[in-house]
């Protein structure tokens, strides 16, 4: 290949940056062109297309969000839309394509493959929620911006002596609700992939009241029900003064961490090295800290799985 492209699509995560800047520069290392795609599936449609040189991605590998900007483009579905995107890669003599998102963003990037166009996924979402990867990128970033927040949050609730009810995204996949709430210590979380028992829920926050607690902390994921719902049902059950906290957009943003820029890196050229080898319809993940490869299509079809291990655990240290 020659000429390759690089677009990101629908939500953005902290770490798509430096994975841009992998694909750029390592192509441009093999001598091949790179072509940057502004604003995702809709850019590509309308042929916001520029070509990128090595100064184009510099100091941008700290930054949070996409220099290449996203929008969501639910036309993209339809055959004859996607006909449009794949002219414009031919005509400006783009042959792959690297689409770094999530499951939107695969969907697209199979269905152009599924057109006889190579191209190759990169798992850039917060949610976690990528098959075939055990991390995705931007997860590790929002897991500190919500750590962050839960840390700020239980001073408050430890001063007044409240209950307070945390809503993380997670509309589908509760990875970030779990993770953050069994790092954060807190007394009870809920997840999209396990339903939960209100009785319990109180029983739990009189048991450490009971024993001394001053304050209780609650991690809800957003595809459960909203903070502010859960707190009302909690109000009918229990006599505990509650407040609530919606984290929101402020978990997409912010300077990706260490272990975000070096997964974005290494899934980034990665891709690229699998485009030169002429090997599209691919998507790449990391296992057991190595990377992998495997077919897009196939990808689509599995499940996304969460360690129910972990969330037994976080049960047991929160008695």
């Amino acid at each position: 290949m020659k000429k390759i492209g690089v677009l990101t699509s629908g939500g953005d995560s902290p770490g798509m940056n430096p994975a841009i800047r992998a694909v750029v520069r390592k192509a441009i290392f093999h001598n091949v062109e790179v072509y940057g795609i502004y604003g995702g599936y809709l850019g590509l449609v309308n042929g916001n297309i520029k070509k990128l040189e090595l100064g184009s991605v510099g100091d941008i590998i700290h930054r949070g969000g996409t220099m290449l900007q996203s929008a969501r483009l639910p036309e993209f579905a339809n055959r004859e839309v996607q006909k449009k995107g794949i002219e414009q890669l031919r005509a400006h003599g783009i042959e792959g394509l690297v689409v770094i998102g999530g499951d939107g963003s695969y969907r697209g990037a199979k269905a152009l493959t599924e057109q006889g166009y190579p191209c190759v996924g990169v798992p850039g979402t917060i949610d976690n929620d990528i098959p075939g990867t055990e991390l995705t990128i931007g997860f590790d970033t929002a897991l500190n911006t919500v750590i962050d927040a839960i840390d700020k949050i239980r001073d408050t609730a430890t001063s007044h002596e409240r209950t307070f009810v945390i809503e993380v995204m997670g509309r589908d996949a509760g990875d970030i609700a779990l993770w953050a709430g069994l790092a954060g210590g807190a007394e009870t979380i809920l997840i999209p992939e396990e339903n939960y028992d209100m009785k319990e829920v109180a029983d739990r926050l009189r048991s450490g009241h009971e024993r001394g607690k001053k304050h209780s902390i609650i991690v809800v994921a957003e595809g459960v029900c909203s903070g502010y719902e859960f707190a009302r049902q909690l109000k009918e059950s229990t006599e505990f003064d509650t407040r609530v906290s919606v984290l929101g957009h402020i978990q997409r943003g912010g300077s990706p961490t260490v272990a975000d820029r070096v997964l974005a890196s290494r899934l980034g050229a990665r891709a690229v090295e699998l485009l030169i080898e002429g090997r599209g319809g691919r998507a790449v993940g990391i296992e057991n800290n190595k990377l992998v490869d495997y077919d897009i299509i196939e990808a689509l079809d599995k499940k996304h799985t969460l360690d129910l291990d972990l969330f037994k655990l976080s049960k047991e240290l929160s008695i």
